[in-house]
């Protein structure tokens, strides 16, 4: 391993780390990147996490939903535990499901500046009724853009089956 594989090493402080502090109140702040050992190459990144909690800001009721992010990086990546900790974060925060999406791609585009990166909550039905928002977003001025255009206005063309529920 050279100098600078161990230097980007040891900038993830949580990756590995016994003592993990839980926090149970929105922290943008815990999520950490490391560097796209690829950057010359298109590649997707997703991530599909099935626990997410979220908390209604009217009833203050426990949400449940399936979070499913797929990303193009760009320099950088954002590090898989400090994911975790960071959706883990939203375990009290009360926001409706669709600002909560748009909140995890907000602070992701902050992060990372991908090419192009879409977010989707998939949320157990409370009240008879579940509740999917979309999110996407392409790098402005580049073929990024067009994907997300092309994505978002196709987005539902192909209803898929859903299987979390």
């Amino acid at each position: 391993m050279d100098q600078r594989q161990q230097d980007e090493l040891t900038d993830l402080s949580l990756l590995g780390n016994q003592e993990t502090t839980y926090n149970f109140d929105y922290t943008p702040e815990v999520l950490e990147t490391f560097d796209n050992k690829h950057p010359n190459r298109d590649y997707f990144v997703k991530f599909n996490c099935p626990e997410f909690t979220t908390l209604c800001p009217k009833t203050n009721q426990p949400d449940f939903g399936t979070i499913y992010v797929s990303y193009i990086p760009d320099q950088k990546m954002v590090e898989s535990k400090s994911f975790k900790l960071y959706l883990f974060s939203f375990r009290n925060h009360g926001d409706f499901h669709e600002d909560s999406i748009n909140i995890i791609m907000n602070d992701l585009i902050e992060l990372m500046e991908p090419r192009y990166i879409e977010v989707w909550g998939k949320f157990t039905p409370r009240g008879g009724i579940s509740i999917d928002p979309f999110c996407n977003y392409g790098k402005p001025n580049t073929k990024y853009e067009e994907m997300a255009t092309h994505r978002m206005l196709n987005h539902d063309l192909y209803p898929e089956k859903v299987d979390n529920r």
